[in-house]
């Protein structure tokens, strides 16, 4: 049984397209809040890119949209339509939170930025989702996270093993971590609120979110840490990634290497190394420049073994190291299902398919639920009765062109 939900009475409009700060609205509505996504009569571009993810797209199945979108309500308004506003506005008079992505030449044309909000709706909390931060040459420059995260940020250039071509990174790679990021900021401002009755602005971005991810590299770089990198330089060989027989890679992680030296080499059945003085200390190492004859030395020995005996041979002695999963390998890990990181969904197609669910669990409330989402409007008529409007107006604002929902 679920207990209080931390959100639970928080009302979060969310004005927003594609993945980034939708993704946060889920987050939100996953922890209790009540997240009603306003879109336009086109609907949200994501709605229609499951052949994007290799995803069929279905009218009764829509995986791809569901991964921003569980939990939440959905009402749609014509923004150039004066009633359409007017309804938002009715919306946000009630509401603790608005999040959006529309950029800000967008929201100052239609009266929606933070200052213009903040005067009439005081304890409103604004969480605004950027490419490239709302300051700088960039700030008005379209983007998403391929080139905002993974391109500008340093992943593009520094993931890839040198002397081969740039990765290709998996769709909504950064929106995802940067959902996170926006959603924290605004439950933040929900507390400080609690104790200034005043709302604030949250601002994030998948660039600055990118420079947080690469803390490591980019301020090692100050210090000559260049990349790409090869795996046959790595500094610590027991820090790296090995071919295994069935040409499967693994990746070990023993930090100290000199204490484990002999443990390792004796796994690895290598003890004929064991006086080698130009890779039995990393001291050696370093200075020597022999890090490549110490890796050949460890990925002979790996390519002798299969990836499952060697998972069970690290296992058995307590040496950190694991498999380079497949996605389609992930969706069958019992660790996955332990901890509720995946969950089937019926959909009304009649399939049952697995979803991946948002990563923070709260003791007192238990597993969210995972309520998938609806057509364009469906609750249209639901949210805006709940702030004054009656069936009768709604009826002429859909003949109007301000509002639309399903008959």
């Amino acid at each position: 049984m679920t207990g209080q939900k931390p959100l639970a009475g928080i009302r979060v409009v969310e004005l927003a397209t594609y993945a980034a700060a939708p993704a946060a609205g889920r987050v939100m509505a996953d922890w209790g809040a009540e997240v009603i996504k306003v879109e336009g009569f086109a609907g949200d571009p994501y709605r229609r890119q499951a052949p994007v993810f290799n995803i069929p797209l279905m009218e009764d199945e829509n995986l791809s949209f569901d991964m921003t979108c569980l939990n939440k309500k959905f009402v749609a308004v014509n923004l150039k339509n004066p009633d359409g506003m007017e309804a938002l506005h009715r919306i946000l008079k009630d509401a603790d939170v608005l999040i959006t992505s529309f950029r800000q030449k967008a929201l100052d044309k239609l009266g929606l930025n933070y200052q213009t909000l903040h005067e009439k709706y005081p304890r409103l909390i604004m969480g605004q989702m950027f490419g490239y931060g709302d300051t700088g040459p960039e700030k008005d420059t379209a983007g998403y996270d391929v080139t905002c995260y993974v391109a500008r940020g340093g992943i593009m250039g520094s993931f890839h093993e040198r002397g081969t071509s740039p990765i290709n990174e998996p769709n909504a790679f950064g929106d995802y971590q940067t959902a996170i990021t926006l959603a924290a900021g605004v439950c933040a401002a929900l507390y400080a609120r609690e104790k200034t009755g005043r709302g604030d602005r949250v601002v994030t971005s998948l660039f600055h979110q990118s420079l947080w991810a690469m803390s490591v590299p980019i301020m090692s770089s100050q210090y000559g840490n260049q990349y790409p990198k090869s795996r046959m330089e790595v500094a610590n060989p027991f820090n790296n990634t090995y071919r295994t027989k069935d040409d499967r890679w693994l990746i070990i992680c023993v930090p100290d290497y000199d204490v484990y030296f002999r443990k390792m080499m004796t796994i690895l059945g290598r003890e004929d190394v064991f006086e080698d003085e130009d890779i039995n200390a990393i001291g050696n190492i370093l200075e020597r420049n022999t890090q490549s004859k110490a890796i050949a030395c460890i990925s002979e020995a790996m390519s002798q073994k299969t990836l499952a005996e060697w998972l069970e041979i690290f296992k058995k002695n307590d040496v950190p190291c694991e498999k380079g999963a497949l996605p389609a390998e992930v969706l069958d890990d019992p660790q996955a299902w332990a901890i509720d990181g995946l969950r089937k969904v019926k959909y009304p197609s009649g399939n049952e398919r697995i979803i991946t669910t948002t990563p923070v669990r709260f003791e007192s409330m238990g597993n969210p639920e995972a309520v998938i989402a609806r057509e364009l409007g469906a609750d249209t008529r639901q949210i805006l009765n709940s702030v004054g409007y009656t069936d009768t107006e709604l009826e002429k604002m859909k003949e109007r062109g301000a509002i639309t929902y399903p008959d």
